[in-house]
């Protein structure tokens, strides 16, 4: 007859005789006994008072002030990348409107005094040293 023993001590026989067994064992001794050291929780020590005045130098001008300015430099630098394409494009427009508003204006003006523009561009032509 077996005992209920035999399975038993058949197994752990076999347990110790696995080498990765062994291993997954000493690695579990070793976390275990670095546990052990670490019986204590880390707490929060100091107490902040929500209604105690900060601390000055927390609110150090210079470095609120170069924060400031690094901020302001991000910023404009984004917006002018952002802005470029649309900045090129107004210009153009600017450039494009403008050339028209000036020959508008002439084309005018020559109007109101009957001039010929041709007959003024002739006359600029032929004049000496032109």
């Amino acid at each position: 007859m077996i005992s209920a023993e035999t399975p038993a001590m058949s197994d752990e026989r076999a347990r110790d005789a696995n080498p990765l067994i062994e291993r997954v064992d000493a690695l579990l001794r070793r976390h275990q006994e670095a546990a052990a050291g670490r019986d204590e929780l880390p707490v929060l020590t100091e107490v902040v008072d929500p209604d105690k005045p900060r601390n000055v130098a927390a609110l150090d001008a210079a470095a609120v002030e170069a924060l400031s300015r690094e901020l302001e430099r991000a910023v404009l630098q984004r917006l002018e990348r952002e802005l470029q394409p649309a900045l090129v494009f107004l210009g153009e427009s600017l450039r494009t409107a403008l050339r028209e508003a000036v020959a508008t204006a002439v084309a005018r003006e020559l109007q109101a005094r009957k001039l010929d523009a041709g007959a003024l561009a002739a006359k600029r032509s032929s004049a000496p040293g032109g």
